[in-house]
């Protein structure tokens, strides 16, 4: 009978397992940030922080994806923000690690004086 009860018990959690895989990916961790540029900052300037952060995912391993794009939202909400990121990590952890990377420190200091301002906000995702 404890054989029984016990073959029973590893098979229902084996079942419950197998359902909570159906129920949907695995939740990341979202890293969107978004950049108000100086009304000084030169098309130059602003084309080598788009390549310097797009470089970032070949040198920092934690970047699971890397998106990107202009502002073309007809809201009119986005308080002077012109480029948006997003970037995926599997964990915080991940996410810490990437916050304090060197390469990612050395990102800050390019784009750092050309911004007026800057918002960033982490989620993990959830269905």
């Amino acid at each position: 009978m404890k054989m029984f009860l016990f073959a029973l018990t590893v098979a229902s959690l084996a079942v419950i397992g197998f359902a909570a895989d159906l129920q949907g990916k695995k939740s990341v961790l979202r890293h969107v940030v978004a950049f108000k540029y100086k009304a000084t900052a030169t098309a130059d300037q602003i084309k080598a922080v788009e390549k310097a952060f797009s470089a970032l995912p070949s040198k920092i391993s934690e970047i699971k994806g890397f998106e990107w794009g202009l502002n073309n939202s007809p809201e009119k909400l986005n308080k002077g923000c012109t480029h948006g990121y997003i970037l995926t990590f599997n964990t915080e952890k991940d996410r810490d690690a990437y916050i304090i990377h060197p390469d990612h420190k050395a990102f800050g200091g390019l784009v750092g004086p050309l911004l007026d301002d800057v918002f960033v906000i982490d989620f993990l995702t959830k269905e």
